[in-house]
């Protein structure tokens, strides 16, 4: 089996292990890691309510998540009400990713279960990754990937996952580029 590519990836992290009480709100706020891409330094956080907009607009800037998300009809408020669930369980991470000038340049969700299968395994599932048109083909993607990979070991999981719809060809050629392996057939059930 060959390395990944996600697993040998540089990153600075600012998180060294658990945090003492009371900091949880800080880090909300503060940065995690540095993603060096070319030239440029790109900042991961945590998103803050005043990223939602931003976070929309990215889901909303492809083929797929256009026909999905409705920003103007609906405006944010479903969205606010999703942030606040995501924001309240300590299991799940919405990221932004931000450029030298401040402005979100992409953003993707960790969500980290634990289960009984695989002998009680904690696994990272990754999901709604995007990266905004300005940033793509750099590597910005391969570096939100490689950090995510990263975090996902010092949670201690077991196994990172991810879905990518059937219809995102260049996305299945670049997760697998990374190392990841399209070992399951994924089924959903719209309610």
């Amino acid at each position: 089996m060959r390395p990944s590519r996600v697993s040998q990836g540089k990153i600075r992290s600012n998180l060294a292990g658990p945090l003492p009480e009371g900091c949880a709100k800080l880090v909300r706020v503060t940065q995690l890691a540095t993603l060096p891409v070319g030239r440029e330094r790109f900042v991961i956080r945590r998103a803050t309510a005043g990223d939602i907009a931003a976070i929309v607009a990215l889901l909303c800037d492809d083929e797929l998540g256009a026909g999905r998300e409705d920003m103007p009809a609906a405006g944010l408020a479903p969205y606010r009400s999703a942030f606040d669930a995501v924001e309240a369980d300590p299991r799940q991470m919405l990221l932004v990713v931000t450029a030298g000038d401040g402005s979100v340049a992409a953003t993707m969700q960790l969500t980290f279960i634990a289960g009984l299968s695989r002998r009680g395994a904690l696994r990272a599932q990754i999901e709604a990754v995007r990266v905004s048109r300005r940033h793509r083909g750099h590597g910005l993607g391969e570096a939100m990937i490689a950090w995510a990979v990263a975090e996902a070991r010092r949670r201690g999981c077991a196994l990172v996952q991810l879905t990518s719809d059937k219809q995102r060809e260049g996305a299945h050629r670049f997760y697998a580029r990374l190392g990841f392996t399209a070992s399951h057939e994924g089924f959903k059930l719209q309610l």
